[in-house]
């Protein structure tokens, strides 16, 4: 399996956006929800209509850890869940597959998200590349890998650098013009 990157480019994150709202609503909303909260894949797929619509936070329990986890849903965030949200049906789940009333699995995510990254130009891509991306952009506006590491639920500010790319970007810079 190969490890999967943030997208570290603002520019394309907003295409990547584009390519998935041609495929439609549900695509482009799985990515914005993805790289605005950080949640696994596993736990955004399973939410439903009533999970997120007027509420201040995304309450889960954690697939991976078993922990209960508490995100808020910021004013910009809102705006694409009420958008997206209208018309659907309180049971409903957000990112319900076209052929049935359950959620798509985790393969589809992933395809649906490798197919608009190759018409991007992005490789290094998979369902954690939305976590990563989170991630990745906090630490890079806040500074703050502890604060990451709680919401990431993980041991240690090294193992979250190592996460989101941010110890590679630190070697190659440190290298980039070191030369003998």
């Amino acid at each position: 399996m190969n490890e999967v990157q943030p997208i570290r480019d603002k520019e394309k994150i907003e295409e990547m956006k584009r390519v998935l709202a041609k495929k439609g609503s549900r695509n482009v909303f799985l990515f914005v929800l993805g790289i605005n909260t950080g949640l696994r894949v596993s736990d955004m797929l399973n939410l439903k209509m009533e999970d997120v619509v007027d509420k201040e936070h995304i309450t889960i329990k954690e697939k991976k850890t078993d922990k209960r986890k508490r995100f808020l849903i910021n004013r910009e965030l809102q705006k694409h869940i009420d958008s997206y949200t209208t018309g659907m049906n309180e049971g409903d789940f957000l990112f319900k597959s076209y052929r049935s009333n359950n959620p798509i699995k985790r393969i589809q995510a992933y395809n649906i998200l490798n197919e608009a990254a190759k018409e991007v130009g992005i490789q290094e891509i998979g369902t954690h590349t939305m976590r990563k991306t989170f991630g990745y952009h906090f630490y890079k506006r806040s500074k703050d890998v502890a604060l990451l590491q709680e919401i990431f639920n993980h041991s240690s500010p090294s193992i979250t650098k190592r996460y989101i790319g941010i110890n590679q970007d630190e070697i190659d810079e440190a290298l980039n013009d070191f030369n003998l």
